[in-house]
């Protein structure tokens, strides 16, 4: 760690700006969206900060006052307090979940209050399991119906890890394909979304039977429904409506394969039970036959209750489909919930849909899309006909998440490359800054858009549209001074480098190492229009490939101030396959070293993974349809060229990409001698997530690339034979 403290004290002594650390950016306050009361005057939010000191982190919920700007302490423990809902028809009356329960062990309690008065708060309903993701209505009698999910057994029953029977053996037995995602092995329990009501009369304590699972009954064949879909569902894959009367989930598509397809539907049901949950855009529905058929998301009910908005992408294997919105009538009748004047709203625009809001009168949809390498806000009428394209509304921060206030103002939670977060409201195109973390927090003080500019290169496929590449300089950055090149390429390869803070990779610690650091968007890049994306099927390592050197070249020859003689190249994930591509070709060699995090280094074993639909789509086809291509974009095939230093890591937990093609790729270069480090991480999946483990991945990172970069001294940590 000295050696790390000594490099950024000698950067930070040549200009007035302290430079970014990794323990800066891990120990900063990690503040949640803004949620505003039903009234707009107020929002809660949760805010935590790791103390490197303590190895522990602390945890508050805190108010916003939307009028003044002014953050005072909500008066809950987050340590106590998991979630907190706003009461609808209320100015501060909330419902929340406490994680703990005295009288069963691994459960939760619920509790209903106001937030001007936390502790007077009321115990209304003892929970069995760890169950999460609240949501509530107000019906017309003034009872509350919420929903929450947790595991549930194949009974339909909650599952309580701390009550469950221990098994005498740890063996897993699997007869159908998709045993393990991410980083678990599938289980016999799913997840399930359940709905309670809190009795107005009776000081609303909780209405027998307690909790319902509100998806059994439902039908499958090959698999069983799950809601949210796990690994990354969450409250946002069902909803409640206003009224209290129906619900709606999203699952997987029950007669197909999690492991080869990734098509699901939102499913409808009445709230009382009296109805099975019946999908809306499955097979044979309006939606199936227009041919929109791959994976759903986003269930939103209007505020009347009478519409349900939400996503869907037409291909069934295909996790990099447009998202486009749509809308359908539903009501509950004698008959049931039925729905009609299935409507798109977004055919024609060129964007994918990530966000829905309602506003206040259902007369429109605020949703958010990436959009030239930023997170923006756009409005769409529900009367919009197909071919409208909406604008944007917000600035050059990126969205991380919003709400639409009663005056149909906007409450923007955002983030950039310098900020952890700000909260502004909008409303008529003017902005009101809220909050800034850069005014606010010690470790962030300095950081600005300064330091932030963009490019943008002729690429390679012939499109019409530039290619696009965020670049971030040091915060000390000097005129007339040259800096070497950290070139970053993002994974996906469906995604794209935004104007967004990250902990996990973040340019202005890269930036402040001393490096210029371009983040090129390549062929397969999100928020520049769906053909660029579709551009990189079949052609890994053809235009994405080619993309890179131009953006190479065009920073040699057109940025004075950086350095590409001692540059290094990183990338993770599909970041991490490109550079191991470049390893094998000639760009490879224009690097002092590369940096690669959970990459494919062999595409024959990629079959190894948990989502085949993902090589079966950018592969075109399986391994046994299509094995020119796998061949084609192996770099294994190119290890005779392979010999610029390069560093590793590659995580345990990793199912998506496993471990053996970090241990292989290293085990090969060792082999060569070609200068090599192989770093694991046994409780971290593709990402990182902890503050301890994400220090010393930039740590260990840096000594490597400053070593061969600038000749700083390798340290002693690797491990010797």
């Amino acid at each position: 760690m000295a050696r790390y403290l000594g490099l950024a004290m000698a950067l930070a002594s040549h200009g007035a700006f302290a430079v970014l650390t990794p323990e800066l950016v891990w120990s900063a306050p990690q503040r949640g969206v803004a949620t505003p009361n039903p009234t707009g005057d107020l929002a809660i939010f949760s805010v935590s900060e790791y103390s490197f000191e303590n190895q522990s982190t602390s945890a508050a919920w805190q108010l916003l006052d939307l009028k003044t700007g002014k953050i005072s302490d909500a008066g809950l423990s987050a340590a106590e307090v998991n979630e907190i809902a706003w009461i609808p028809g209320t100015e501060t009356g909330i419902l929340y979940i406490n994680a703990t329960n005295e009288k069963v062990p691994g459960g939760v309690t619920l509790w209903i209050g106001d937030i001007k008065k936390p502790s007077e708060s009321k115990l209304v309903a003892s929970l069995e399991a760890p169950f999460s993701g609240l949501k509530v209505a107000k019906t017309s009698t003034g009872d509350l119906h919420f929903l929450v999910n947790s595991l549930a057994y194949q009974n339909g029953t909650a599952f309580n890890p701390e009550l469950a029977p221990k098994p005498r053996h740890t063996g897993r037995l699997y007869e159908n394909i998709y045993p393990r995602h991410w980083d678990r092995w599938l289980t016999k329990e799913r997840y399930a979304v359940f709905g309670g009501r809190l009795l107005v009369n009776s000081s609303y304590s909780l209405a027998q039977p307690g909790v319902r699972n509100f998806l059994q009954g439902v039908e499958f064949n090959i698999t069983r429904p799950e809601s949210p879909v796990q690994p990354f569902g969450g409250s946002d894959d069902y909803d409640i409506s206003a009224d209290g009367k129906l619900f709606a989930f999203l699952s997987k598509a029950p007669h197909l394969n999690k492991a080869e397809f990734t098509a699901s539907y939102i499913y409808v049901g009445p709230f009382d039970g009296s109805q099975v949950a019946k999908a809306i855009n499955g097979p044979s529905s309006e939606a199936d036959a227009a041919g929109h058929k791959g994976a759903s998301g986003l269930p939103t009910f209007s505020p009347d209750s009478c519409k349900l908005a939400f996503i869907q992408q037409d291909g069934d294997y295909y996790e990099s489909d447009r998202w486009q919105l749509y809308v359908v009538d539903i009501s509950k009748g004698a008959d049931g919930v039925t729905t009609s004047n299935y409507k798109p709203l977004t055919a024609k625009w060129d964007r994918w849909v990530a966000a829905i809001k309602w506003a206040p009168r259902g007369e429109s949809i605020y949703v958010a899309a990436e959009d030239y390498a930023i997170n923006r806000i756009f409005n769409i009428p529900t009367s919009a006909d197909g071919d409208f394209v909406p604008k944007n509304q917000t600035s050059v921060t990126s969205v991380a998440g919003f709400y639409v206030l009663p005056d149909s103002s906007l409450l923007v939670s955002a983030t950039a490359v310098w900020s952890t977060r700000d909260f502004y409201t909008l409303r008529n195109g003017t902005q009101k800054v809220l909050f800034s973390s850069t005014k606010v927090d010690q470790q962030l003080a300095g950081l600005g858009p300064h330091t932030y500019s963009e490019i943008f290169f002729t690429g390679s496929a012939g499109l019409e549209q530039k290619l696009h590449a965020l670049v971030v300089k040091p915060s000390n950055f000097v005129a007339n001074k040259t800096y070497p090149l950290a070139y970053i390429i993002h994974g996906g390869p469906q995604s794209a480098h935004l104007n967004a803070w990250s902990n996990r990779w973040n340019y202005q610690i890269w930036a402040d190492q001393g490096y210029i650091v371009v983040a090129p968007n390549p062929t397969g890049s999100t928020g520049f229009g769906q053909q660029l994306i579709d551009a990189i099927q079949g052609d890994w390592g053809g235009a994405p490939y080619e993309d890179l050197v131009l953006g190479w070249e065009y920073v040699k020859e057109n940025l004075p101030f950086v350095d590409t003689d001692n540059g290094i190249a990183a990338g993770a994930s599909f970041g991490g396959f490109m550079t191991n591509w470049i390893q094998g070709h000639d760009l490879g060699r224009k690097f002092k070293a590369l940096v690669t995090h959970d990459g494919i280094s062999q595409t024959l074993a990629s079959y190894a993974t948990d989502e085949l639909w993902f090589m079966r789509h950018d592969f075109n086809g399986t391994i046994y349809e299509s094995l020119d291509v796998y061949e084609r974009w192996n770099p294994m095939n190119h290890v005779a060229n392979w010999s610029t230093p390069q560093f590793i890591i590659h995580n345990t937990l990793d199912y998506r990409l496993p471990e053996s093609d970090g241990l292989s790729l290293f085990n090969i270069l060792q082999s060569k001698g070609v200068p090599s480090r192989f770093l694991n991480f046994p409780d971290e999946h593709h990402q990182m997530r902890t503050p301890e483990n994400g220090r010393f991945w930039y740590e260990e990172v840096f000594n490597w690339v400053n070593h061969w970069s600038k000749g700083v001294p390798l340290d002693k940590e690797a491990i010797g034979e």
